[in-house]
């Protein structure tokens, strides 16, 4: 079967805008984005392709890309599916991976190293609060298998302690199976800054 590719405009470069949101300055809010939700601001960045420009928008919004331990608790066994192959191109970028205990075992049942990490309001060590307050975690990736505004949820501990100890969080799985493929593709260190000028003749 062949697939034909069609082309509404040819362009050189892609736009990606990235949304800026102030949950640092909401306490108590739960930092899960809803279609309702406005940000508090938006940048909008070129690149050669869509992830040079997802990753140079989403550090001009103040994200800053992991360097070494990331944190995966994702829910849902479909989304857990899903983030497979990025949870094994994290491995093999040289990211140390935590799960939480459904995650952790998903990941072992699939040849992916991790180590296990236990849940929010779990007294057994490593505790990932624990390791939030001290700075051990670069990323968490938070993908909520319900979402419930009524009830207090480990995963709403996880999201608050992420924020408040200012450690980038994503709870969007599309988002974060396309960041991992940006890590994958280029070196934060080595992104061009390219001027206005070099894409508009």
């Amino acid at each position: 079967i062949k697939h034909r590719v069609h082309r509404t405009l040819d362009l050189n470069y892609v736009g990606v805008k990235a949304p800026q949101f102030s949950f640092s300055r909401l306490k108590g809010a739960d930092p899960v984005l809803g279609v309702e939700m406005a940000s508090t601001g938006e940048v909008a960045c070129f690149g050669k392709d869509l992830y040079e420009a997802l990753l140079k928008a989403m550090i001009s919004t103040g994200f800053v890309m992991p360097k070494k331990n990331v944190l995966l608790t994702i829910g849902r066994f479909e989304n857990k599916v899903e983030f497979l192959p990025s949870a094994k191109k994290l491995g093999q970028l040289g990211y140390n991976l935590f799960a939480t205990e459904g995650t952790y075992v998903f990941l072992k049942e699939n040849g992916v190293a991790s180590t296990l990490i236990h849940k929010a309001r779990s007294s057994k060590k490593p505790n990932l609060i624990s390791h939030l307050i001290d700075k051990k975690l670069d990323l968490v990736i938070n993908i909520p298998q319900g979402y419930s505004r009524e009830e207090i949820t480990d995963g709403y501990l996880i999201r608050r302690r992420a924020i408040d100890s200012n450690v980038p969080l994503i709870t969007n799985i599309q988002i974060a199976t396309r960041l991992v493929a940006a890590l994958g593709k280029y070196n934060i260190d080595e992104l061009a800054i390219a001027p206005w000028s070099s894409y508009v003749p």
